[in-house]
């Protein structure tokens, strides 16, 4: 069976990042969302769409290589070191990890809400989903 992007709530993203020293988290937003919204504490910023083109970045799954061969995952234990992804609602994300599936990785994880959830009916995130509103440990600069 091939292997597919696996779903975890921001609450069991943290408990597995806590959990398995080898798991990894990749915030996918934008520089601009990473350093001034706010991002997971000890996640590490990999950008799949970006300024100033705006388009899917080339080199990603390279990007992501380099991260995971940095002292964990990929170069220790092979492709099967856990990569969590994170992005502001968790669409980016869920695209990321369908393309690192497609280059082998095999234990991939998308956070369902992301880091600010869902529009509420007043337009405003953080309000009824995300990693910041569950209250999990975040920083900004």
């Amino acid at each position: 069976m091939a292997a597919e992007v696996k779903t975890l709530t921001p609450d069991q993203a943290w408990d597995k990042l806590q959990g398995d020293p080898r798991a990894v988290l990749i915030d996918v937003r934008s520089s601009m969302e990473f350093l001034f919204v706010g991002h997971p504490r000890g996640s590490v910023h990999v950008a799949w769409i970006d300024a100033p083109e705006w388009t899917v970045n080339p080199d990603f799954v390279t990007e992501v290589r380099k991260v995971m061969l940095g002292g964990v995952g990929l170069g220790e234990h092979g492709n099967d070191a856990p990569v969590l992804l994170i992005c502001r609602s968790g669409k980016r994300s869920l695209e990321a990890g369908k393309l690192l599936i497609k280059n082998d990785f095999l234990d991939v994880y998308n956070i369902s809400e992301g880091f600010e959830g869902e529009l509420d009916v007043g337009h405003h995130r953080s309000t009824s989903g995300g990693w910041r509103f569950h209250g999990l440990p975040w920083e900004q600069c």
